[in-house]
């Protein structure tokens, strides 16, 4: 039988039982430690740089597009389908490169310029269907808070209770696994086809995944308890442009036909949603690393339970080292992206054994992960993922 263990209130000394009996030792740097060790370089914005990345990936765009108008000319049913399916993958990869772009100007690390930030950034969100400043202020919540039990915005882990486990003090298992939890490998691709393409319009709509908020959550709502008062003309703006994005497209739709709106703009649109909910839960989702709770969190510690994951020198290009660079960019997000590769360099040696890098090939990490992290303890400042 499981033993019962403090509960920790805000302001009450730390509950650590599990860091402790996991050997993890909670650091002590700051902000500043990390800053210095970084050449000043890195931090400096051009924008004329970041201007050449949009043209990069808007040229091969629309190249990609411009060759799949022979697709259909191919002779062979057989070849024409492996044709759309490798410019299905390769312009999802492209555009996921460019949502990359737009998130940067959300961070004002695009340019010096708020307005070019702000500008670039809501015309390429609004081409991708993301309502840019909604979206812009709840991830700027997230950067705020990463790692923070209570207070991080996007996949926030479930805890025991909430899954409908026993307490862990009437638990004959309590450090898993669990068979009440366990899924079978058809439920396993279910839940990750949903999760994949689903998953991140629905967080836009429904704030799915996210901290629970009163009433009707979503980048659309601008009463809603995620944004202030002040930011409602902005979050109105954003609705309007996915609007008018959607309204361009049911105009192509009307002219080129809607199956061919679906091929040229809709599949590989879900696979930028693939890309960008696989991206965030393997940064932030791992069995070795703890959430913390308030009386323990503090910014920097939540930085440092970011993964560096390295998905391959093709996809580290086309989606300018998001994923392998992911550390330096909570830390300093206003940092550019064509700075980050060196800066973590630095990062690595200012941080020591609280670097985290993980280059499993991402399919595996994805089913380690998938597994391993089903829930977390109600009780605890320091608490790790369990199945």
């Amino acid at each position: 039988m499981a033993t019962k263990r403090n509960v920790s209130t805000v302001d009450s000394k730390p509950i650590i039982d599990e860091a402790i009996e996991r050997n993890w030792e909670i650091p002590e740097f700051t902000v500043k430690d990390i800053r210095d060790a970084i050449p000043a370089h890195c931090f400096r914005r051009d924008t004329f740089r970041s201007l050449t990345y949009v043209f990069h990936d808007l040229a091969i765009m629309l190249a990609l597009g411009y060759a799949a108008t022979f697709i259909d000319k191919t002779p062979n049913m057989y070849a024409r389908i492996a044709l759309w399916l490798v410019y299905w993958t390769a312009q999802g990869v492209v555009s996921t490169g460019l949502w990359v772009i737009g998130h940067e100007c959300g961070h004002q690390a695009f340019s010096p310029s708020k307005t070019i930030n702000d500008g670039v950034g809501f015309v390429l969100h609004t081409l991708l269907l993301v309502p840019y400043h909604s979206w812009k202020y709840s991830h700027s919540k997230h950067h705020k808070a990463t790692g923070h039990l209570d207070k991080d915005q996007v996949f926030v882990p479930k805890t025991r209770s909430q899954i409908g486990l026993p307490p862990r003090d009437q638990d004959p298992m309590p450090e898993g696994p669990h068979s009440a939890i366990e899924e079978t490998p058809i439920v396993v691709l279910q839940r990750m086809f949903v999760m994949f393409v689903f998953g991140w319009p629905f967080y836009l709509l429904t704030n799915v995944s996210g901290q629970p908020y009163p009433g009707w959550a979503s980048h659309f709502n601008p009463n809603c308890a995620i944004y202030d008062k002040t930011q409602f003309w902005d979050i109105m703006s954003s609705t309007f442009g996915v609007l008018g994005m959607i309204g361009v497209l049911t105009y192509c739709g009307q002219v080129f036909g809607s199956l061919a709106v679906i091929k040229y703009y809709v599949i590989p649109y879900l696979c930028v949603n693939f890309w960008l909910v696989l991206i965030t839960y393997l940064q932030h989702t791992d069995p070795s690393l703890p959430h913390y709770r308030e009386n323990v969190w503090n910014f920097q510690r939540g930085a440092a339970l970011t993964v560096d994951r390295s998905f391959g020198a093709v996809l580290n290009y086309f989606h300018h080292h998001i994923t392998d660079t992911h550390v330096a960019h909570h830390f300093f997000s206003t940092m550019p992206h064509y700075h980050a590769e060196e800066a973590t360099v630095h990062i690595k040696k200012a941080l020591g054994k609280h670097y985290h890098c993980d280059n499993t090939p991402f399919p595996i990490a994805l089913f380690k992960v998938w597994k391993a992290c089903r829930f977390l303890e109600d009780e605890g400042d320091v608490v790790f993922f369990k199945n």
